[in-house]
Protein backbone atom coordinates (compact mmCIF):
# COMPACT_ATOMS: atom_id res chain seq x y z
CA UNK A 1 0.00 0.00 0.00
CA UNK A 2 2.86 2.35 0.86
CA UNK A 3 4.57 1.59 -2.46
CA UNK A 4 1.37 2.35 -4.34
CA UNK A 5 1.02 5.69 -2.52
CA UNK A 6 4.61 6.63 -3.33
CA UNK A 7 4.09 5.86 -7.00
CA UNK A 8 0.95 7.99 -7.13
CA UNK A 9 2.72 10.84 -5.33
CA UNK A 10 5.54 10.84 -7.89
CA UNK A 11 3.03 10.77 -10.71
CA UNK A 12 1.24 13.75 -9.21
CA UNK A 13 4.54 15.65 -8.90
CA UNK A 14 5.39 14.94 -12.54
CA UNK A 15 1.97 16.10 -13.66
CA UNK A 16 2.37 19.27 -11.58
CA UNK A 17 5.69 20.06 -13.27
CA UNK A 18 4.14 19.49 -16.69
CA UNK A 19 1.27 21.78 -15.77
CA UNK A 20 3.62 24.63 -14.70
CA UNK A 21 5.63 24.24 -17.92
CA UNK A 22 2.46 24.50 -20.00
CA UNK A 23 1.34 27.58 -18.08
CA UNK A 24 4.67 29.37 -18.64
CA UNK A 25 4.49 28.51 -22.32
CA UNK A 26 1.05 30.13 -22.35
CA UNK A 27 2.67 33.37 -21.12
CA UNK A 28 4.75 33.52 -24.29
CA UNK A 29 1.85 32.61 -26.63
CA UNK A 30 -1.66 33.85 -25.90
CA UNK A 31 -3.30 30.85 -27.50
CA UNK A 32 -1.76 28.33 -25.07
CA UNK A 33 -4.01 29.04 -22.06
CA UNK A 34 -6.67 26.51 -23.17
CA UNK A 35 -4.10 23.71 -23.43
CA UNK A 36 -2.87 24.46 -19.91
CA UNK A 37 -6.45 24.20 -18.63
CA UNK A 38 -6.90 20.81 -20.27
CA UNK A 39 -3.65 19.60 -18.71
CA UNK A 40 -4.93 20.63 -15.26
CA UNK A 41 -8.23 18.83 -15.85
CA UNK A 42 -6.38 15.69 -16.91
CA UNK A 43 -4.39 15.77 -13.72
CA UNK A 44 -7.60 16.00 -11.61
CA UNK A 45 -9.16 12.97 -13.44
CA UNK A 46 -6.30 10.61 -12.54
CA UNK A 47 -7.55 10.30 -8.90
CA UNK A 48 -5.82 8.30 -6.19
CA UNK A 49 -3.30 11.03 -5.48
CA UNK A 50 -2.69 12.06 -1.91
CA UNK A 51 -3.70 15.39 -0.39
CA UNK A 52 -0.49 17.17 -1.46
CA UNK A 53 -0.85 16.11 -5.09
CA UNK A 54 -4.48 17.22 -5.10
CA UNK A 55 -3.68 20.66 -3.74
CA UNK A 56 -0.97 21.19 -6.39
CA UNK A 57 -3.42 20.21 -9.12
CA UNK A 58 -6.06 22.60 -7.80
CA UNK A 59 -3.53 25.45 -7.68
CA UNK A 60 -2.46 24.73 -11.27
CA UNK A 61 -6.09 24.67 -12.42
CA UNK A 62 -6.82 27.94 -10.64
CA UNK A 63 -3.78 29.60 -12.24
CA UNK A 64 -4.87 28.39 -15.64
CA UNK A 65 -8.40 29.69 -15.17
CA UNK A 66 -7.08 33.07 -14.03
CA UNK A 67 -4.77 33.29 -17.04
CA UNK A 68 -7.66 32.33 -19.29
CA UNK A 69 -9.87 35.04 -17.86
CA UNK A 70 -7.08 37.66 -18.06
CA UNK A 71 -6.41 36.71 -21.69
CA UNK A 72 -10.11 37.02 -22.44
CA UNK A 73 -10.21 40.44 -20.78
CA UNK A 74 -7.11 41.57 -22.65
CA UNK A 75 -8.50 40.25 -25.93
CA UNK A 76 -11.85 41.95 -25.35
CA UNK A 77 -10.31 45.29 -24.47
CA UNK A 78 -7.95 45.02 -27.41
CA UNK A 79 -10.85 44.40 -29.77
CA UNK A 80 -12.82 47.32 -28.44
CA UNK A 81 -9.78 49.60 -28.64
CA UNK A 82 -8.96 48.42 -32.15
CA UNK A 83 -12.33 49.40 -33.57
CA UNK A 84 -11.84 53.21 -33.45
CA UNK A 85 -8.19 52.87 -34.31
CA UNK A 86 -9.06 51.04 -37.53
CA UNK A 87 -11.15 53.97 -38.72
CA UNK A 88 -8.74 56.71 -37.56
CA UNK A 89 -6.24 57.99 -40.17
CA UNK A 90 -2.69 56.72 -39.83
CA UNK A 91 -0.33 59.34 -38.40
CA UNK A 92 3.09 59.18 -40.04
CA UNK A 93 6.20 59.24 -37.85
CA UNK A 94 9.00 61.19 -39.57
CA UNK A 95 12.54 61.91 -38.38
CA UNK A 96 13.55 65.23 -40.04
CA UNK A 97 17.10 66.61 -40.09
CA UNK A 98 18.67 69.67 -41.72
CA UNK A 99 21.99 71.45 -42.27
CA UNK A 100 22.47 75.18 -42.93
CA UNK A 101 25.83 76.77 -43.81
CA UNK A 102 26.05 80.57 -43.50
CA UNK A 103 28.65 83.32 -43.90
CA UNK A 104 28.60 86.67 -42.10
CA UNK A 105 30.79 89.69 -41.42
CA UNK A 106 29.87 89.49 -37.72
CA UNK A 107 29.70 85.83 -36.67
CA UNK A 108 28.77 86.72 -33.09
CA UNK A 109 25.77 88.79 -34.13
CA UNK A 110 24.59 86.10 -36.55
CA UNK A 111 24.88 83.53 -33.80
CA UNK A 112 22.59 85.66 -31.63
CA UNK A 113 20.11 85.90 -34.51
CA UNK A 114 20.08 82.10 -34.74
CA UNK A 115 19.38 81.88 -31.02
CA UNK A 116 16.44 84.26 -31.34
CA UNK A 117 14.94 82.20 -34.17
CA UNK A 118 15.32 78.96 -32.20
CA UNK A 119 13.65 80.52 -29.16
CA UNK A 120 10.80 81.83 -31.29
CA UNK A 121 10.19 78.35 -32.71
CA UNK A 122 10.18 76.76 -29.24
CA UNK A 123 13.48 74.93 -29.73
CA UNK A 124 16.76 74.62 -27.86
CA UNK A 125 20.49 74.66 -28.62
CA UNK A 126 21.86 71.25 -27.62
CA UNK A 127 25.48 71.67 -28.73
CA UNK A 128 27.72 74.61 -29.66
CA UNK A 129 31.36 75.17 -30.60
CA UNK A 130 33.10 78.45 -31.51
CA UNK A 131 36.49 79.65 -32.73
CA UNK A 132 38.09 83.10 -32.33
CA UNK A 133 40.67 85.02 -34.32
CA UNK A 134 43.84 86.70 -33.04
CA UNK A 135 41.88 89.75 -31.92
CA UNK A 136 39.45 87.69 -29.84
CA UNK A 137 36.48 88.05 -32.20
CA UNK A 138 34.35 85.04 -33.05
CA UNK A 139 35.38 83.77 -36.49
CA UNK A 140 33.43 80.50 -36.63
CA UNK A 141 30.46 78.98 -34.82
CA UNK A 142 28.71 75.64 -35.07
CA UNK A 143 25.35 75.03 -33.39
CA UNK A 144 23.17 71.93 -33.15
CA UNK A 145 19.58 73.01 -32.49
CA UNK A 146 16.37 71.06 -31.97
CA UNK A 147 12.95 72.40 -32.86
CA UNK A 148 9.47 70.80 -32.83
CA UNK A 149 8.90 68.69 -35.92
CA UNK A 150 5.81 70.71 -36.82
CA UNK A 151 7.97 73.86 -37.09
CA UNK A 152 10.92 72.29 -38.92
CA UNK A 153 10.17 73.91 -42.28
CA UNK A 154 9.60 77.38 -40.83
CA UNK A 155 12.79 77.15 -38.77
CA UNK A 156 14.88 76.12 -41.79
CA UNK A 157 13.51 78.98 -43.89
CA UNK A 158 14.19 81.54 -41.15
CA UNK A 159 17.72 80.26 -40.55
CA UNK A 160 18.58 80.43 -44.24
CA UNK A 161 17.83 84.19 -44.23
CA UNK A 162 20.04 85.04 -41.23
CA UNK A 163 23.26 85.46 -43.21
CA UNK A 164 24.77 84.80 -46.63
CA UNK A 165 23.55 81.30 -47.48
CA UNK A 166 26.29 78.99 -48.71
CA UNK A 167 24.44 75.66 -48.62
CA UNK A 168 21.28 74.11 -47.21
CA UNK A 169 20.26 70.46 -46.93
CA UNK A 170 17.08 68.80 -45.68
CA UNK A 171 16.44 65.11 -45.08
CA UNK A 172 13.71 62.89 -43.63
CA UNK A 173 13.29 59.25 -42.58
CA UNK A 174 9.88 57.57 -42.27
CA UNK A 175 9.86 55.33 -39.17
CA UNK A 176 6.11 54.76 -38.92
CA UNK A 177 6.47 50.98 -39.21
CA UNK A 178 9.13 50.88 -36.50
CA UNK A 179 6.98 52.95 -34.12
CA UNK A 180 3.91 50.73 -34.62
CA UNK A 181 5.92 47.52 -34.26
CA UNK A 182 7.70 48.76 -31.15
CA UNK A 183 4.44 49.84 -29.51
CA UNK A 184 2.84 46.43 -30.16
CA UNK A 185 5.85 44.61 -28.73
CA UNK A 186 5.82 46.77 -25.61
CA UNK A 187 2.12 46.07 -24.98
CA UNK A 188 2.56 42.33 -25.53
CA UNK A 189 5.55 42.21 -23.21
CA UNK A 190 3.68 44.09 -20.46
CA UNK A 191 0.75 41.66 -20.70
CA UNK A 192 3.17 38.72 -20.58
CA UNK A 193 4.80 40.11 -17.44
CA UNK A 194 1.43 40.39 -15.70
CA UNK A 195 0.66 36.74 -16.43
CA UNK A 196 4.07 35.60 -15.18
CA UNK A 197 3.53 37.59 -11.98
CA UNK A 198 0.23 35.73 -11.47
CA UNK A 199 2.06 32.43 -11.84
CA UNK A 200 4.69 33.56 -9.36
CA UNK A 201 2.02 34.42 -6.81
CA UNK A 202 0.55 30.89 -7.04
CA UNK A 203 3.81 28.91 -7.18
CA UNK A 204 4.07 26.32 -4.39
CA UNK A 205 7.55 24.82 -4.66
CA UNK A 206 10.93 26.54 -4.44
CA UNK A 207 11.96 25.14 -7.81
CA UNK A 208 8.95 26.70 -9.52
CA UNK A 209 9.57 30.04 -7.80
CA UNK A 210 13.21 30.15 -8.94
CA UNK A 211 12.33 29.24 -12.50
CA UNK A 212 9.47 31.74 -12.77
CA UNK A 213 11.63 34.51 -11.30
CA UNK A 214 14.32 33.86 -13.92
CA UNK A 215 11.69 34.20 -16.63
CA UNK A 216 10.40 37.36 -15.00
CA UNK A 217 13.89 38.90 -14.90
CA UNK A 218 14.63 38.19 -18.57
CA UNK A 219 11.28 39.58 -19.67
CA UNK A 220 11.76 42.71 -17.56
CA UNK A 221 15.13 43.29 -19.30
CA UNK A 222 13.53 42.88 -22.73
CA UNK A 223 10.73 45.27 -21.79
CA UNK A 224 13.23 47.91 -20.60
CA UNK A 225 15.09 47.64 -23.92
CA UNK A 226 11.85 48.04 -25.88
CA UNK A 227 10.83 51.06 -23.83
CA UNK A 228 14.24 52.69 -24.36
CA UNK A 229 13.86 52.27 -28.11
CA UNK A 230 10.32 53.60 -27.89
CA UNK A 231 11.50 56.70 -25.99
CA UNK A 232 14.24 57.35 -28.57
CA UNK A 233 11.79 57.09 -31.47
CA UNK A 234 9.36 59.41 -29.70
CA UNK A 235 12.11 61.98 -29.11
CA UNK A 236 13.40 61.88 -32.69
CA UNK A 237 9.95 62.14 -34.26
CA UNK A 238 8.73 64.93 -31.98
CA UNK A 239 11.86 67.13 -32.26
CA UNK A 240 13.88 67.77 -35.44
CA UNK A 241 17.64 68.37 -35.47
CA UNK A 242 19.26 71.21 -37.44
CA UNK A 243 23.02 71.85 -37.67
CA UNK A 244 24.02 75.49 -38.33
CA UNK A 245 27.55 76.48 -39.45
CA UNK A 246 28.53 80.18 -39.42
CA UNK A 247 31.87 81.35 -40.85
CA UNK A 248 33.41 84.76 -41.49
CA UNK A 249 32.53 86.35 -44.82
CA UNK A 250 35.63 87.21 -46.87
CA UNK A 251 35.14 89.40 -49.93
CA UNK A 252 37.63 89.23 -52.79
CA UNK A 253 37.91 92.46 -54.78
CA UNK A 254 38.32 91.68 -58.47
CA UNK A 255 39.58 94.57 -60.62
CA UNK A 256 37.78 94.71 -63.91
CA UNK A 257 40.06 95.54 -66.87
CA UNK A 258 39.42 98.87 -68.58
CA UNK A 259 38.63 98.03 -72.17
CA UNK A 260 38.19 101.69 -73.23
CA UNK A 261 41.57 102.76 -74.68
CA UNK A 262 41.81 106.61 -74.92
CA UNK A 263 42.63 108.10 -78.33
CA UNK A 264 43.04 111.59 -79.94
CA UNK A 265 45.16 114.69 -79.40
CA UNK A 266 44.09 115.33 -75.84
CA UNK A 267 44.69 111.74 -74.93
CA UNK A 268 48.20 111.98 -76.46
CA UNK A 269 48.85 115.24 -74.64
CA UNK A 270 47.79 113.71 -71.34
CA UNK A 271 49.99 110.73 -72.05
CA UNK A 272 52.97 112.99 -72.85
CA UNK A 273 52.46 115.05 -69.71
CA UNK A 274 52.31 111.90 -67.68
CA UNK A 275 55.57 110.74 -69.31
CA UNK A 276 57.28 114.11 -68.65
CA UNK A 277 56.08 114.02 -65.08
CA UNK A 278 57.39 110.51 -64.69
CA UNK A 279 60.77 111.55 -66.15
CA UNK A 280 61.01 114.56 -63.84
CA UNK A 281 60.19 112.37 -60.92
CA UNK A 282 62.94 109.98 -61.98
CA UNK A 283 65.47 112.83 -62.37
CA UNK A 284 64.53 114.31 -59.03
CA UNK A 285 64.90 110.91 -57.46
CA UNK A 286 68.40 110.53 -58.92
CA UNK A 287 69.41 114.03 -57.83
CA UNK A 288 68.10 113.38 -54.36
CA UNK A 289 70.16 110.22 -54.19
CA UNK A 290 73.34 112.01 -55.43
CA UNK A 291 72.99 115.11 -53.24
CA UNK A 292 74.51 113.62 -50.07
CA UNK A 293 77.53 112.44 -52.02
CA UNK A 294 77.92 115.91 -53.62
CA UNK A 295 77.96 117.59 -50.22
CA UNK A 296 80.51 115.08 -48.95
CA UNK A 297 82.76 115.72 -51.96
CA UNK A 298 82.55 119.47 -51.47
CA UNK A 299 83.35 119.26 -47.76
CA UNK A 300 86.38 117.06 -48.26
CA UNK A 301 87.56 118.20 -51.69
CA UNK A 302 87.32 122.01 -51.32
CA UNK A 303 90.14 122.38 -48.71
CA UNK A 304 92.39 120.10 -50.72
CA UNK A 305 91.70 122.04 -53.88
CA UNK A 306 92.53 125.37 -52.14
CA UNK A 307 95.83 124.03 -50.79
CA UNK A 308 96.84 122.68 -54.16
CA UNK A 309 95.91 125.90 -55.86
CA UNK A 310 97.93 128.01 -53.36
CA UNK A 311 101.03 125.95 -53.98
CA UNK A 312 100.74 126.24 -57.72
CA UNK A 313 100.07 130.00 -57.77
CA UNK A 314 103.10 132.16 -59.18
CA UNK A 315 104.72 134.71 -56.77
CA UNK A 316 103.61 138.31 -56.95
CA UNK A 317 105.57 140.81 -59.19
CA UNK A 318 106.77 143.11 -56.39
CA UNK A 319 108.11 140.30 -54.23
CA UNK A 320 112.01 140.16 -54.27
CA UNK A 321 113.60 136.90 -55.06
CA UNK A 322 116.40 135.52 -52.93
Amino acid sequence: MTSLRTTRTRAAGILTAITMTALLAACSANDSAGDATEASAGQSSDGGADSSGGSSSDAGGASSRQLGSSDATTSGSGTSAADPASTAPLQRSIIATGTVSLASKDVGETRRDVQRIVDAQGGTVTDESTETDQEGHTSYARLVVRVPSSKFGAAMTALEDVGVLRSSDRGSDDVTTEVIDNGARVRAQEASLKRVELLLAEAKTLKDVIWIESQLTSRHAELDSLKSQQAWLADQTSMSTITVDISTLTRQVVEEPDDDTPAGFMAGLRGGMKAVGAMLVAVATILGALLPFTVLVLVLGLPVWLVVRRRKAPPAAGTPTT
